[in-house]
């Protein structure tokens, strides 16, 4: 009869105040399990004997020698791979059953004379020393911005002892958006570590023979802040470990809120921040009393900030836009000929003219960066233009704007132009996504989307309404006058 260590343990409190019998019956074993249990005072785990014989031959006994061969020349091989050659070179001898066995025997060769494997030393984390930085992809994720995939990375920065945490959006791994996000941290933290520590990620170091050395621009935002860098060794990512494994958890804790929302699009990219600073919220919440105590002893910041924009004198042509490092961006026709100053920053270009900023917008990469909201209301009036239109092709602003052009085109080719001006015009001035959404239902009905057909879904007024205000009489005035000289 097989017993559990509680059983025994049952007999054993037991014993003391009842017969055996009684004892063991309170056990639930049998009068002759009691007594050897009570005869030799062990646990049944105690009791059991390892057997060392085999229920069946060994198949890979004969050919061990050419395994371990194989093994010591290849210490990573696997047994699959191992097994599959076995099976190749030596027909019919082995079946896919005997996997189990042999990889079974590999753990047990490799735990009695394997090579020893490099082991980690986990590290305590000195309170206001050091911080890390890493980037991490977010395209798993599935993130859009008005229906439209969201390819992005984040740069995320934290304490390594309060494990406080900042992210921000970037869209590659550069020295620009490094610098960014690390001062952008900082300054939100408003204190530094002594240390930083990043990977070798090509926006901080340079290879150099052997060897990877900081650049010099890293070295010189390390010295504005009177930090010093610091770098784990290639290939070894465990040593920038803890924001290595918060990354996992930062993107975990996004994904159960994309799931509570019920959605993963965005309206713009500053709802979609704004959302990354609610998940942080959360996150930093529990970190209150480690960074109270982690703050103290960090380091002051210098006065200002090591970045500043590129500032710029631009010009805007006739056709509305400016040359912004041979890219052209469109701007409000009414600022045609006027000379502005524009503020080139990593990822966003701002537009003043004086002190006041005109305009901020996303900088392009490497292509015409056009707003149809800045040119449509003059293509109405010059509809001929279109056709041929240097940046024709930044009109489309979403496919179901060409597809409806190509439709009204079809439809008649002497109008379907000013047509389509006349809906992107009806975009700019009623939400370019409500006006997508219907010209996706009409194109799905095979409807050709004209305008007319849009504008009551838009529920816009059919026409002007007549007012009609009726003359005052003159003489209602006079005998008003009359009553207050009589008074």
């Amino acid at each position: 009869m097989t017993c559990t260590n509680q059983q025994v343990k049952k007999l054993m409190k037991n014993i003391n105040i009842f017969t055996q019998e009684q004892s063991a019956a309170k056990a639930a074993m049998s009068v002759k399990t009691a007594r050897k249990y009570l005869r030799s005072k062990k646990q049944p785990n105690e009791l059991k004997k390892l057997h060392s014989w085999r229920n069946r031959p060994d198949v890979f006994a004969a050919y061990w020698d050419e395994i371990e061969e194989l093994v010591n020349n290849a210490p990573n091989l696997q047994a699959k791979t191992v097994f599959i050659h076995l099976q190749n070179k030596y027909p019919e001898r082995f079946y896919e059953s005997q996997l189990r066995t042999l990889q079974r025997q590999f753990k047990n060769w490799r735990a009695l004379y394997g090579k020893d494997k490099e082991v980690i030393f986990c590290q305590k984390h000195i309170c206001g020393i050091q911080s890390q930085s890493d980037y991490t992809e977010m395209d798993d994720l599935v993130i859009t911005i008005e229906g439209r995939h969201f390819k992005h990375l984040l740069f995320h920065f934290m304490l390594t002892y309060s494990r406080w945490e900042i992210v921000s959006i970037c869209y590659e791994e550069s020295f620009a958006s490094l610098a960014e996000g690390y001062e952008h941290a900082v300054w939100t933290l408003g204190k530094v570590a002594p240390e930083h520590r990043t990977d070798n990620l090509s926006a901080a170091t340079k290879k150099t023979g052997g060897n990877r050395d900081f650049t010099e621009n890293w070295l010189k935002l390390m010295n504005h802040y009177r930090i010093t860098p610091s770098r784990n060794n290639p290939g070894k990512s465990h040593e920038n470990g803890s924001v290595e494994k918060s990354h996992d958890l930062f993107k975990t804790a996004v994904d159960q809120q994309l799931m509570l929302k019920g959605s993963r699009d965005f309206q713009s990219i500053e709802e979609y921040e704004k959302f990354l600073k609610e998940v942080l919220k959360s996150r930093n919440t529990s970190r209150k009393e480690a960074l109270a105590l982690e703050l103290p002893k960090l380091k002051e910041l210098p006065k200002d900030k090591w970045s500043s924009p590129k500032i710029l004198p631009v010009r805007v042509s006739p056709s509305s836009t400016v040359q912004i490092e041979s890219v052209p961006y469109s701007v409000p026709s009414r600022l045609i000929s006027y000379v502005l100053i524009a503020h080139i920053f990593y990822n966003k270009i701002q537009l003043y003219y004086g002190q006041k900023c005109l305009q901020e917008m996303p900088k392009a990469r490497g292509q015409e960066a056009i707003d149809y909201r800045h040119i449509i209301d003059s293509l109405i009036r010059k509809p001929g233009a279109f056709a041929n239109y240097q940046y024709k092709e930044a009109l489309f602003p979403r496919v179901c704007f060409r597809q409806a052009y190509d439709k009204l085109l079809s439809h008649s080719k002497s109008r379907g132009i000013k047509q389509y001006l006349e809906i992107l015009q009806l975009a700019k001035n009623h939400g370019e996504q409500q006006v997508a959404a219907i010209l996706e239902l009409l194109l799905k009905q095979q409807i050709v989307p004209l305008p007319e057909q849009i504008k009551p879904l838009l529920d816009l007024p059919t026409a002007i309404p007549e007012i009609k205000i009726k003359q005052p009489q003159l003489i209602f005035y006079n005998q008003l006058l009359s009553k207050e000289v009589h008074q």
